[in-house]
């Protein structure tokens, strides 16, 4: 097993859009209840990627595996070095450690990148859910929960908010 992380391309739109669809279709990782088409899922890299935020693939032997960006938490100025975290993994491929070395590679590119601040929203409050495993084994911590803030497959779902700080974090001003 071979396990590439590099920039997202334009190619990969097909495989983003079919990883994506699936998480929407199947999950609670997205609280989108249709799947964007390609157009849509292109159109979204190139805005976060033309304002600099990092989007980045795993290729594992040869194939997409599963990808991760990060953009804007809010879009108001003050809150413009937070970013908020997406992890995608291809489902054939979960619980292989795609996801945590995405997530790590995330974390120093928004560092990098100069951001400050990782929000993760995840999408089910359910302790089992493998994305609070896989940001806790990051160094998120948990700040908070909103309660039956989307319904989705037919049951209200909560919102988990986690952060972890990126670089200096707060300590210090940009």
């Amino acid at each position: 097993m071979t396990l590439a992380v590099r920039a997202a391309r334009t190619s990969d739109i097909p495989a983003i859009t079919r990883i994506y669809a699936h998480a929407v279709e199947h999950g609670t990782a997205s609280f989108e209840l249709t799947p964007p088409d390609q157009t849509e899922m292109a159109r979204r890299m190139n805005d976060l990627v033309g304002r600099g935020f990092p989007y980045i693939a795993a290729e594992l032997d040869g194939a997409l595996a599963g990808y991760a960006y990060a953009g804007p938490y809010r879009a108001r100025p003050a809150y413009r070095l937070t970013v908020e975290d997406s992890v995608y993994i291809a489902p054939d491929i979960q619980r292989r450690g795609v996801g945590r070395t995405l997530l790590n590679a995330l974390i120093e590119a928004a560092a990098t990148g100069g951001f400050r601040q990782m929000i993760a929203v995840i999408g089910d409050s359910t302790k089992e859910a493998a994305s609070i495993g896989l940001h806790e084994a990051a160094g998120f911590r948990h700040v908070g929960i909103l309660q039956d803030v989307g319904f989705k497959h037919g049951r209200w779902l909560d919102s988990v908010l986690m952060q972890r700080a990126l670089g200096d974090g707060g300590a210090t001003e940009p």
